[in-house]
């Protein structure tokens, strides 16, 4: 199975946060899963870092490469097919950072991890 983390899955599963739900833990934790974090993610993180949004997230902003290859994830670039699908989804939704994971996870056909229900609206799977 490959799984593409949301970025607060993401930071849940790096700091052992018990946010993170059991299932998903089960998943990521899997030696049958290969998991991914999308360069949209530190983006994310190193944005609302900076804007004191995830003031906790410090270490991520400045180490993430180092603390995915601790932690085993892939990193996934972002490719211009990726940008194509994320600008062009037709939904409400707004945030750029989900429309790009939710891009990104059907083009290359993974599941998400994610507790945000707004996905749902996508034809996704959604692991939580």
């Amino acid at each position: 199975m490959r799984v593409l983390l949301d970025t607060h899955a993401l930071l849940w599963w790096l700091f052992d946060d018990p946010q993170l739900s059991n299932p998903a833990r089960e998943v990521i934790k899997s030696i049958d899963t290969q998991v991914f974090a999308s360069s949209a993610s530190a983006w994310e993180i190193a944005t609302k870092h900076r804007l004191g949004k995830l003031p906790e997230a410090q270490e991520a902003s400045r180490n993430l490469p180092a603390l995915l290859r601790a932690a085993r994830i892939d990193a996934l670039p972002i490719t211009m097919e990726h940008a194509i699908v994320a600008g062009s989804l037709a939904s409400p939704h707004r945030d750029p950072f989900d429309r790009m994971l939710i891009a990104q996870a059907m083009i290359e056909e993974m599941a998400i991890i994610t507790s945000d229900s707004e996905f749902a609206q996508f034809d996704v799977k959604i692991i939580w």
